[in-house]
């Protein structure tokens, strides 16, 4: 019989449709994968490299629980350069992707009642991670009018002596949208008339951003409250490196060795060789990083205008990232050909499936309905295709 923490929780939904698109393609079937929340670029030729030397030169020991000397050298080279901001050792923690920092953050952290402010739409591990750990997750919804973003009004309602943490990503998975300056610093204020909540600020994607400026953290917007700002990243998303399974993150000194702490006793340390690789990733030649982010936001361009023009479809335009969150409550109510009435967004997202050959996951697993996610981490044909049949599905409805 599982324990109590793993019956409170789901398996991710994301995964669910990864497994389910295998399944389909392993019996025959052919179909437009639109979930992926992967890079479908290849690791730089550098990062191999670096990787494949620490190899041949013997780097494959155990490391600190912190990470090698050269991969905290070059975390804090990175956020030097990227925001600004000086740390020291004692302020860095690594794991095996930034999900497993995530979840050992709250691990530390958590204990029985303790809230988690967790906006809407959500990535699909945060809420489960809490409730794993023992805490409560605080859903907090948020507006159309507002891009999908915590505002600070919202945010100072949701805040009880209980909340022990807010939870902010930007950009989103799976809106994209992403906080600007003056956004984070009107947070910050709230948050300093509320010391005892931290926050948890996924940063993942900050480098596949579309504008001319780059992604802002709280840290630097809110410079006041960043002692109790934890900012989490990793080198999956920027640098085409998911199944490496690095990620990082930085902050208090006191959260920091607890995480560590807790590392020590589970994994002990990532890999020695990713931990190479991560160094060079993050220290070496950044061209591959603005060429991969120029080819999703040409991608993310094409979307919105396909998607943009399917009858009851209404695509949310991301600052970054690579999804596109999509309101479909236009399509609601609708007959499909066999008969069924689409009810509800997993209605929707299982008809494009069927139907349609095409995978996408319904919006309801990230908190907000009705929608979908569909990401365009994959070649411009496909992406084409994929929005092709979904607008030919579409117009078989009754």
């Amino acid at each position: 019989m599982p324990a109590a923490r793993v019956r409170r929780i789901r398996e991710s939904p994301s995964s669910a449709a990864a497994a389910r698109v295998r399944e389909l393609k392993a019996a025959g079937r052919d179909v437009l994968d639109l979930t992926v929340g992967e890079p479908d670029f290849d690791t730089p030729r550098h990062v191999k490299d670096a990787a494949i030397r620490a190899i041949e030169a013997g780097e494959t020991k155990y490391t600190p629980v912190n990470g090698t000397p050269r991969l905290r050298e070059a975390i804090r080279t990175r956020l030097l350069r990227t925001t600004g901001i000086r740390y020291d050792d004692a302020q860095i923690t690594v794991g095996g992707g930034g999900k497993q920092v995530v979840y050992l953050a709250f691990t530390a952290s958590l204990d029985e009642g303790d809230e988690v402010i967790v906006p809407a739409p959500y990535w699909v591990s945060y809420p489960d991670m809490v409730r794993a750990n023992d805490g409560t997750p605080v859903i907090l919804a948020t507006r159309a009018e507002d891009r999908y973003k915590v505002t600070p009004g919202a945010l100072r309602a949701a805040i009880t002596p209980r909340t022990k943490w807010l939870v902010l990503n930007a950009p989103s998975n799976p809106t994209g949208v992403l906080y600007t300056r003056g956004e984070l610093a009107a947070l910050g204020e709230v948050l300093a008339e509320a010391p005892h909540v931290r926050v948890l600020t996924d940063e993942i994607y900050d480098e596949i951003v579309f504008g001319d400026e780059r992604a802002v953290g709280l840290a630097q917007a809110a410079p006041g409250i960043r002692d109790r700002v934890l900012t989490v990243n990793g080198v999956s998303k920027s640098y085409a490196m998911t199944g490496w399974r690095l990620g990082y993150a930085v902050g208090d000194p006191g959260v920091i060795g607890a995480i560590n702490l807790l590392q020590s006793q589970t994994s002990s340390c990532p890999s020695s060789i990713t931990q190479a690789a991560a160094a060079e990733a993050l220290t070496g030649d950044q061209s591959f990083v603005a060429e991969a982010a120029a080819v999703y936001r040409e991608r993310r361009d094409r979307a919105v205008e396909l998607v943009g023009a399917v009858d009851g479809l209404a695509p949310i335009v991301p600052d970054g990232a690579f999804y596109l969150f999509v309101d479909c409550r236009g399509l609601l109510g609708r007959t499909t050909p066999t008969g069924a009435v689409l009810e509800n967004d997993q209605d929707v997202a299982l008809y494009f499936l069927e139907e349609a050959g095409v995978a996408v996951i319904q919006g309801s697993a990230y908190g907000v309905a009705p929608f979908f996610r569909m990401s365009f981490a994959t070649d411009r044909e496909t992406i084409e295709a994929g929005i092709g049949a979904i607008r030919e599905a579409v117009e078989r409805l009754g």
